[in-house]
């Protein structure tokens, strides 16, 4: 790209021609039609004229390191969207810093999603800085509370807040955003357990613009359901595992004003079919229905109303319910199903799913997982009714094979995913199934008949395949990997997991696959730090890497991980080979990872450790150690950790050290 450029013009600050005589307009017209990031860069590179109109034209920014963030809020003045997400050991006085003389008055939307470094008063110089704020998510920050939420409810045009699993928030800061954004149309308190009845009361009272709530996971009543329902405009509901909301609170949501499009009540065990048949009665345009893993049984008087949204009902999920095949033809009425979640559900038959599908010929989503009555008649009849499904997961239906496979993979050309965890399928099946050249996620977990043969069929004709899962698929070798990295280059998930004889040279093939950012090589016992240099270097937007019980991994991995794999977030070293020296290294170096499993590192004293964890403390939001580090590590570093919005998990078994 660079000559084509320099060719006419384009790479000098001056001159009158080629790509530096185009108007910045133009030029940011040209790079919004560049979707890859690596592209975008390469224009940035080789054109100063590119790079200004970047600068002028950029609507949103992702970044990865705080020592950069000023700096780019200054470079970028058209910014709209920001996700700090990933910004490692991101604080207060850091965020204040950087936003402190940018010019941010067209932010609206800003992740701070598990930033659990940023506290109240980093908040308020966000909201400062940016006057037309409408949406921030702050969710997993475990340590934000009541004056978070108040720093936020100076953003008096928020519309948008995401305040799930902030534990320290209560009633009280509840009410502080409620009365300071009264025009918030989304808003998610999951797992904010300290809320009750009295804080979603007054939140009914002030924020009738409300259209979309989450409430799951907290303590809530039906009281709060009764204050709910007179939301006018609410249209999305969602309350996964209310344990204390029951037939009543949906009958009081079902006799409301409310316009509810969209209900989820999965996991909540003191709900019956009685109690979402009131709900259905009283909102005859429901679109979406979650009921999984709720039901025990279904009434009558269920599915007689279910049958009154034959029109509009899209999504219904079902699953752990018991069922029979005359119950699948009664929801079959529903006609305009997209999406059905069967998953776990006992008493599914071929002939339950051929009455389902023969009338819902819309499906676009099936879950059968672990309906394990199901053969080769049920894909048949799925191939033959719905050849538009995108999504069939079908796990542990341990009696089908490749001929209904091969009906599947004939008559669905869209299909995207599949799932065959655990099925037995074999070579013959993937042959099938590589004429589904839109697949992008396959999972063959524990179906220990699939071979290197089998993944040749896959990557001949599969090449926007972007997840694939051989948990297991322990006859998968060296060869196959070699194949996979030939023809499937958009692979950005890869679970190898117990594939035994996969050695250093397979992880040499993996390294051509430069979108990679999640790779799972737990207990592959016959790989180096060689193979693991391999990945790094050629993997460099990887983001999780699990290495846990590969014992001969050393510090030489280590090395290259810390060296080239600058965007790790997430890494599983328990078992291996490692010193303090590379852990030391490794954790100094990585300025994004957040996230460490290092259980049973033998070879790491406890100074090892020590240093280790000073080196990071500040960025790391997540840890896993024996708890018997708890008694000898300085309480002064385990404190210092806390501070810094750290979460230990202490398990629970003995130290060992290697001589």
């Amino acid at each position: 790209m660079s000559e084509e450029v320099q060719r006419y013009g384009g790479g000098g600050g001056g001159g009158g021609g080629g790509v530096a005589a185009l108007s910045l307009d133009l030029l940011g017209q040209v790079l919004d039609r560049v979707r890859e990031p690596r592209d975008r860069k390469a224009c940035r590179l080789v054109s100063r004229a590119f790079a200004r109109a970047e600068a002028a034209h950029r609507r949103a920014l992702r970044v990865l390191r705080r020592e950069p963030l000023a700096r780019l809020l200054r470079a970028f003045r058209a910014l709209e969207r920001l996700d700090l997400s990933a910004c490692a050991s991101l604080d207060d006085a850091s965020l204040a810093a950087a936003l402190s003389g940018a010019d941010l008055a067209g932010v609206r939307r800003v992740c701070l999603a598990r930033a659990s470094g940023v506290g109240w008063r980093g908040l308020d110089a966000l909201v400062a800085a940016c006057p037309r704020l409408e949406a921030v998510d702050l969710s997993h920050c475990v340590g934000a509370g009541d004056r978070e939420a108040a720093a936020l409810a100076a953003a008096t045009g928020l519309r948008e807040l995401s305040l799930e699993k902030c534990l320290g928030v209560t009633d009280m800061g509840l009410a502080k955003v409620v009365v300071g954004c009264p025009r918030l149309e989304k808003l998610s308190l999951k797992w904010c357990r300290e809320i009750s009845d009295i804080g979603i009361d007054l939140l009914s009272k002030k924020c009738h613009e409300l259209r979309s709530l989450d409430i799951s996971y907290l303590k809530v009543g039906n009281e709060s359901l009764r204050s709910i329902s007179s939301l006018e405009k609410l249209e999305e509901l969602a309350m996964v595992c209310c344990s204390c909301i029951d037939d009543d609170g949906l009958e009081l949501l079902g006799k409301g004003s409310n316009s509810l499009q969209s209900v989820d009540v999965s996991r909540c065990d003191h709900v019956t079919s009685q109690g979402l048949a009131s709900l259905i009665d009283g909102h005859h345009f429901l679109q979406k229905l979650n009921a999984a893993d709720s039901l025990h049984e279904m009434r009558q008087s269920f599915l007689s109303n279910l049958a009154k949204l034959k029109d509009t009902l899209t999504v219904l999920r079902l699953d752990g319910l018991e069922v029979s095949s005359s119950f699948l033809l009664a929801i079959g009425g529903c006609n305009n199903l997209v999406e059905i979640g069967l998953s776990k559900c006992n008493g599914v038959t071929d002939e339950g799913i051929s009455s389902l599908v023969t009338q819902c010929s819309h499906l676009r989503v099936i879950d059968l997982t672990c309906c394990n009555l199901l053969t080769n008649n049920a894909l048949d009849s799925i191939a033959e009714n719905c050849k538009m499904v995108e999504h069939l997961r079908l796990e542990s239906c341990s009696s089908i094979s490749e001929k209904g496979l091969e009906q599947i993979a004939t008559s669905c050309p869209n299909l995207k995913e599949i799932d065959l965890t655990d099925c037995g399928v074999n070579d013959a099946a993937l042959q099938h199934l590589a004429k589904c050249s839109e697949l992008l996620v396959l999972k063959l977990g524990l179906c220990s008949s699939i071979s290197d043969k089998g993944l040749a069929f896959i990557s001949s004709s599969c090449g926007k395949l972007i997840e694939l899962d051989l948990y297991r698929c322990n006859s998968i070798t060296d060869d196959g990997l070699a194949a996979l990295a030939n023809g499937c280059k958009k692979i950005k998930m890869l679970n190898l997991c117990y594939c035994n004889k996969i050695t250093d040279s397979g992880l040499g093939h993996l390294g051509s696959l430069e979108e990679l950012t999640n790779l799972e090589l737990r207990c592959l016992v016959r790989i180096t730090g060689i193979g693991i240099s391999s990945v790094a270097i050629g993997c460099k937007n990887l983001i999780e890497i699990d290495l846990k019980r590969c014992y001969s991994v050393d510090d030489a991995g280590l090395w290259a991980l810390a060296r080239y794999a600058l965007n790790l977030r997430q890494l599983t070293i328990s078992y291996c080979q490692v010193t303090g020296l590379g852990l030391c290294h490794l954790l100094s170096s990585l300025r994004c990872l957040q996230d460490v499993k290092m259980v049973h590192l033998s070879w790491v004293s406890i100074e090892g450790f020590e240093m280790a964890l000073r080196a990071a403390c500040g960025r790391l939001k997540k840890l896993k150690m024996l708890s018997g580090l708890k008694s000898v590590l300085s309480p002064e570093l385990l404190q210092m950790l806390q501070a810094c919005g750290c979460r230990i998990r202490w398990v629970n078994k003995p130290l060992v050290y290697k001589d």
